[in-house]
């Protein structure tokens, strides 16, 4: 990459407006279109801008991407850098550090970087065992992805990297003969790769799987789901490949039901269970999968349960399905607590970036209010530890749990 100043061409230079100068310096990574006031020349994707003042001062540099609204992502504020291999690797040392004391032997799914909030604006990587999956949302890093493939192969000796694309850059991904789901360097992988969780073997589909292969955001809220387990039945909505069923299982639940509407989900729920029968205690637990759309499942069922899951794929992602996504939460949750019997728990989450942490936990104590529950609120949760938030924009996953008192 280029560093500053640089003598092989004319650099990029761009002025903002005063609004979007002043939230750069506070350390805002996003610079949208119309924020850009002037810039010195046309410019490709993943280019160095560099940003100067109103008064030509130096004030900060970031990734150009022509093909979103966000048009550079900041790497750095302040005084002028070199943006050389010494500095990306500072700027990973940065990252693995802030994850020390994370993980262990019996933990061996973390995520190293978490995008802005780690200073890599648009760009996740994620460790599952010994294979690295590097997941982009912008296509400023494609002319970018020889050095990362180098910076991550040297500092982290993986077996293998892979990479997966966000939908909205897959066409661009296309022009540089980059497509989602491809091993940018070790051996073949056949299916998923298998990583530890609290000592439970998971799979992970890092190849084809949602996000980069699994669910890693979780971590926190399951281990909390395996406390209050113990002599419970459990059901566990929108259960993906079961993540919160195993961990209710070794937890002691004396029998635990898990719904999704997808049967390649319940098929990877299946796979995970029998991975862990022996060693995690899960044996002895009776389990029940069932291939269902939610919300009609929960209208027509008349099972009760002592501790109840809901952990919905985003309903809101666009911000004109904010209002439809509260009223949906607010079902989903009168539904289970009509499921749910006296002194029993529920645990009710949201990944839906645009329904803020209070207005989700809000839509859930309105809900109960209005059931006419007597209930205690035991806590409230949000990111994991390995998946910081630097900026409101990525703050996506909430959880909140009650405990009825009859």
């Amino acid at each position: 990459m280029e560093s500053i100043p640089t003598s092989k061409q004319v650099s990029l230079r761009v002025r903002l407006s005063s609004v979007a100068e002043r939230i750069v310096r506070q350390g805002h990574p996003w610079v949208f279109a119309d924020s850009i006031k002037s810039q010195n020349r046309p410019a490709q994707s993943g280019e160095l801008a560099l940003i100067f003042d109103r008064h030509d001062t130096f004030m900060a540099l970031g990734l150009h991407d022509p093909d979103s609204p966000i048009r550079i992502r900041v790497l750095h504020v302040g005084k002028p850098v070199r943006v050389e291999p010494a500095w990306w690797q500072g700027r990973l040392e940065q990252s693995l550090s802030r994850r020390v004391g994370l993980f262990d032997e019996k933990n061996t799914g973390l995520r190293l970087i978490h995008g802005e909030s780690d200073g890599w604006p648009g760009l996740v990587l994620d460790r599952y065992e010994n294979t690295l999956v590097l997941k982009l949302y912008t296509s400023a890093w494609f002319p970018h992805l020889p050095m990362l493939q180098t910076l991550f192969q040297q500092t982290l000796q993986p077996e293998r990297l892979i990479l997966r694309l966000s939908r909205n850059i897959q066409e661009a991904a296309a022009r540089h003969s980059l497509q989602d789901g491809r091993i940018l360097f070790g051996e073949n992988l056949e299916g998923s790769v298998i990583f530890k969780e609290s000592d439970l073997k998971l799979y992970a589909d890092v190849i084809k799987g949602q996000k980069t292969g699994f669910f890693l955001d979780q971590r926190e809220n399951r281990r909390r789901v395996e406390t209050l387990a113990q002599g419970r039945r459990v059901l566990n909505l929108f259960s993906f490949s079961g993540g919160f069923s195993l961990y209710a299982a070794r937890g002691g639940a004396s029998h635990v039901s898990s719904v999704d509407i997808s049967a390649h989900a319940l098929a990877e729920l299946k796979r995970n269970w029998e991975a862990n029968q022996d060693q995690n205690g899960i044996l002895n637990c009776p389990h029940t999968e069932i291939q269902a759309d939610v919300f009609s499942w929960l209208e027509q069922c008349r099972d009760t349960y002592d501790l109840i899951v809901i952990d919905p794929p985003s309903l809101a992602k666009r911000e004109k399905e904010r209002e439809g996504a509260l009223k949906a939460y607010e079902r989903l949750i009168q539904l289970g607590l009509a499921r749910l019997n006296s002194r029993g728990v529920l645990v009710a989450a949201s990944c839906s970036a645009h329904v803020s942490s209070s207005e989700f936990f809000e839509c859930a104590r309105h809900c109960l209010r209005q059931e006419g529950r007597v209930y205690q609120e035991l806590e409230t949760s949000t990111h994991a530890p390995d998946h910081p938030i630097s900026i409101p924009e990525m703050a996506y996953l909430k959880a909140i749990y009650f405990r009825l008192s009859c």
